[in-house]
């Protein structure tokens, strides 16, 4: 009796575990599928190849926010030797060599874009300083390049304040305030650009074609018909869905993993500081919840239009206010606490900074991993609910 009881015990368990492994090899051969349909596609094929590497490299070297090359003029009323001073400080690779205009030239050299800055200095300038007088110079500045106009006028206040400081104590080694301040830039020594605008590009394609493969692939499968031999099959709608997220999801982490070694470290030189493991780790659960909100959006498109009407200003919106091109501290407060509690970028964004720019570990960046699980089971329960009533009409 008791050997009795322990088998019927022991039956619901291998009952379970069998069932377990049905599941299992469902989701595998389900993964295959998908596999292949990607490989299958070379539109997509070619996008992907382009998105990690082409992409992440323009992107880095041509979208460049420091002052480099910048023009400017100056209209030297003075003709002293400090004004001669300042004009030849002002010089490659910050600025190029700066020209001598007239006053009468200043609105049209700025109208047709030839100078970015004029720098006018007024008659007496040398003397003025020189009889403790209080002396002003303009800065005219062309503030439609902004980024550029912005960094590019703190470096020319900069470079008169110490061309003047210089001037008056008569040797360069001195110093005209008591107190040096030393700057000293962690992370990027350099404040290079591209070491911020690579690795963000990287993610900016994580979330687009994470987003765009799962949904694409469920819009296929509706528009080709092949979706009704999923009904047919003794499969349930929590395996399709693994099996497109699994899919999407190990095609980018491979093609993340390849960008982040192949182009942002080996080809652009941008060191990464941090455990690549740990940032893998973090984005499969990133594209976990981006791939449950392509399928969420594939189910209520029925059309490849109307899945990129519905994608882009999702995406846009994710990828502007997710903290990668701005800082979140800039936003209004309302609007951080909505990003952060719909949108899982920001915690991706603030996750990936920690550790490829700051080298932190698990200890770190755990609270953004637990949020990242938090909203990926949120959206994956909605998009399986999507996904049974309006595939399986549950």
């Amino acid at each position: 009796m008791a050997g009795e009881t322990s088998r019927a015990a022991q039956a619901p368990a291998r009952g379970r575990l069998s069932s377990l492994r049905i599941h299992l090899a469902n989701i595998w051969q389900l993964v295959i599928k998908e596999l292949r349909s990607i490989r299958a596609d070379p539109v997509m094929l070619i996008l992907l190849v382009y998105a990690f590497s082409v992409a992440v490299y323009t992107v880095s070297t041509g979208a460049s926010t420091e002052a480099k090359d910048l023009t400017v003029g100056i209209v030297d009323e003075d003709r002293s030797d400090l004004s001669r001073r300042i004009q030849s400080a002002l010089n490659p690779p910050l600025f190029k060599s700066a020209v001598t205009i007239s006053a009468s030239a200043i609105d049209e050299e700025m109208d047709h874009g030839r100078l970015v800055f004029v720098l006018e200095i007024p008659p007496s300038f040398q003397a003025d300083l020189l009889s403790s007088r209080q002396v002003s110079v303009q800065l005219n500045v062309d503030a439609t390049a902004m980024t550029q106009a912005g960094n590019g006028a703190v470096y020319i206040q900069s470079i008169i304040a110490q061309e003047v400081a210089n001037f008056l104590a008569g040797r360069e080694t001195v110093a005209s305030t008591p107190i040096n301040v030393v700057i000293r830039a962690k992370f990027n020594p350099n404040l290079d650009s591209a070491w911020f605008t690579s690795v963000m590009q990287v993610i900016n394609s994580i979330t687009l074609l994470t987003v765009i493969l799962t949904g694409a692939a469920l819009i296929r499968e509706r528009e080709q018909g092949t979706v009704e031999h999923l009904l047919v099959m003794p499969v349930v709608p929590t395996e399709i869905m693994l099996a497109k997220i699994i899919a999407s999801g190990l095609v980018i982490l491979v093609a993340a993993a390849l960008s982040l070694a192949l182009v942002v470290r080996w080809w652009l030189q941008v060191p990464i500081a941090g455990s690549l493991a740990l940032f893998l780790a973090g984005a499969a659960l990133y594209a976990f919840t981006v791939a449950a909100l392509g399928i969420m959006l594939g189910t209520l498109a029925t059309t490849m239009g109307q899945f990129g009407l519905l994608a882009i200003p999702i995406l846009v919106l994710m990828q502007l206010l997710s903290g990668a091109s701005t800082p979140m501290e800039s936003m209004p407060v309302w609007l951080q606490y909505v990003m952060k509690t719909v949108s899982p970028t920001p915690h991706f964004v603030a996750f990936s900074q920690a550790v490829l720019y700051r080298g932190a570990g698990l200890s770190v960046v755990w609270p953004q991993l637990v949020t990242l699980v938090v909203i990926g089971i949120v959206y994956f329960s909605y998009a399986l609910s999507r996904f049974r009533r309006v595939i399986f009409g549950d």
